[in-house]
């Protein structure tokens, strides 16, 4: 009598590997998500930070504010308008003008971001 031999793998087989890779899964993408979030929130804040920080910095030298983010690339201030990460554009910024329009259009930035943070606070209060 000869022997078959096996070439490849049972149905049960293949059902015990795919209900392990879902099993681990499960596990996997509940932790996996939420710090995609958290990251964007990150970005988020230190974009807001440093672009404040380069308004202040024109001001300082030169006594008012920009007239648009794009004058800070233009000054060599910045190397580009930032990505807004939440929105993933940098067309959404909403440019909070000075008190005194006299000196400049750009005060500060907020992000044009619909919905609220991980916390709840709204992205628009940044």
């Amino acid at each position: 009598m000869m022997r078959r031999l096996r070439a490849g793998f049972t149905l049960i087989e293949l059902l015990v590997v795919l209900a392990i890779v879902a099993l681990l899964l499960t596990l996997a993408v509940p932790r996996y998500l939420p710090r995609i979030d958290g990251a964007r929130e990150t970005i988020l804040l230190d974009n807001l930070r440093n672009t404040r920080e380069v308004i202040d910095q024109y001001y300082s030298d030169t006594g008012r504010y920009p007239d648009s983010l794009e004058q800070l690339v233009d000054k060599k201030y910045l190397r580009n308008v930032p990505v807004d990460p939440v929105t993933e554009s940098a067309a959404t910024w909403i440019v909070v003008p000075p008190e005194d329009g006299a000196k400049g259009a750009v005060y500060s930035i907020k992000s044009g971001a619909p919905g609220n943070d991980r916390s709840g606070k709204p992205y628009l209060d940044w």
